[in-house]
């Protein structure tokens, strides 16, 4: 083979094996708690947001999701349930997946994690990926691409939510989001049960987080082949996602 033909396929593999490498998943023990994480790097990795099949109808599952995505062509290689949502699996604040919003921002008060307040939005935008208090989004951060909001935020610059009790015995399987960076985003989800500020600590004095956003509790659910888990616990709404085309 030509010198230049063969270094040209070498620059090619080394692309293609740094792609396949970008999200990485693996179990962290923090705390005498065991976690799993998921990094994506949004310089390679295209974080998507489903909700409803061409037809209209909730996936309500990865299962569901895989196989829409399998007939497009696609691989679904990461997916996390990715916020609250009603009886009919609409999502309880905004939605926005390939820049169009499905659900509006939700400002309201209520009972329930969602409002306890400061919530906040995990989004993404020609900048990158970040997390902002509801309020802060309002004005901030319209013509996200990718938007869910959630509620309550376990970290925000830096600082655990007040409202979350070191001692608390509200202990629940949980998962969400934090930012690293723009452009680097993990998702965490623990393997047994935990309270909020347990779960706020991990992201800021494991995972290096300033901004963090809780996803859920009880029903938290992951899908990773690389780990060769698909959780299939309870009917989910809102699911975030990467994909990859089929090879």
């Amino acid at each position: 083979m030509p010198r230049i033909a063969a270094a040209l396929l070498l620059f090619v593999l080394a692309g293609w094996a740094a792609n396949a490498r970008a999200l990485d998943c693996r179990a962290l023990q923090f705390q005498d708690k065991r976690y799993t994480v998921c990094e994506a790097d949004l310089a390679q990795d295209r974080l998507r947001l489903f909700l409803n099949d061409g037809e209209g109808n909730p996936y309500k599952g990865f299962d569901s999701l895989r196989r829409a995505l399998d007939a497009r062509g696609e691989q679904l290689v990461f997916a996390m349930n990715a916020g609250m949502y009603h009886p009919d699996y609409s999502p309880v604040g905004l939605y926005v997946a390939e820049g169009v919003a499905l659900s509006a921002l939700n400002t309201a008060s209520g009972s329930g994690n969602f409002f306890l307040k400061p919530n906040g939005v995990f989004y993404v935008g020609a900048a990158g990926a970040g997390i902002l208090e509801t309020s802060r989004y309002m004005i901030m951060a319209k013509g996200a691409d990718l938007a869910t909001q959630s509620g309550p935020l376990l970290l925000k610059e830096g600082e655990i939510h007040p409202r979350f009790i070191a001692s608390s015995d509200s202990l629940r399987v949980r998962n969400g989001v934090g930012i690293v960076s723009p452009l680097r985003v993990v998702f965490a989800i623990s393997d047994a049960p935990v309270n909020f500020y347990e779960f706020a600590l991990l992201f800021r004095d494991a995972l290096g987080c300033r901004d963090a956003l809780y996803f859920d509790g009880s029903i938290s659910s992951l899908y990773s082949t690389q780990l060769d888990r698909n959780d299939n616990l309870k009917p989910l709404g809102p699911i975030i996602g990467v994909t990859r085309p089929m090879r």
